[in-house]
């Protein structure tokens, strides 16, 4: 099984937030699974934190170090994500996450998220 994780998913993993579930941090901890985060989401962090709409304890750069030792894969925005973007209804205004749902769509992965607007798409996901 494939998980993509949502901006917020990953920001929380990697400052040991409490908001963060036992569960979704055992799963993300698992070795036998394969997880992503797509640039898509550190777009959005960089871009947020640079503007004062995101506060963090780790610097957009210590998140990266922390990311690259990690068992998490970055994930590039690809064509077919793209296309299914175009295509998707217009539930959730974000576009970050619209990407994101789409690549999660796109890739055939289980989408980790507690956004509840994501959760009325057609993708597979969990908490």
């Amino acid at each position: 099984m494939k998980y993509l994780l949502d901006t917020h998913a990953l920001i929380w993993y990697f400052e040991d937030s409490s908001d963060m579930s036992i569960e979704v941090a055992n799963l993300i901890d698992d070795p036998i699974y394969k997880k992503f985060i797509s640039v898509t989401s550190l777009w959005e962090i960089a871009i947020k934190s640079n503007i004062g709409k995101l506060n963090m304890r780790l610097s957009f750069n210590e998140l990266l170090d922390v990311i690259e030792s990690s068992e998490l894969s970055i994930l590039p925005v690809e064509n077919d994500h793209l296309k299914g973007l175009s295509k998707l209804p217009f539930i959730h205004k974000d576009p970050f996450d619209r990407l994101l749902i789409s690549t999660a769509i796109a890739e055939k992965m289980k989408f980790i998220t507690i956004d509840e607007n994501i959760q009325k798409y057609d993708v597979p996901w969990v908490w």
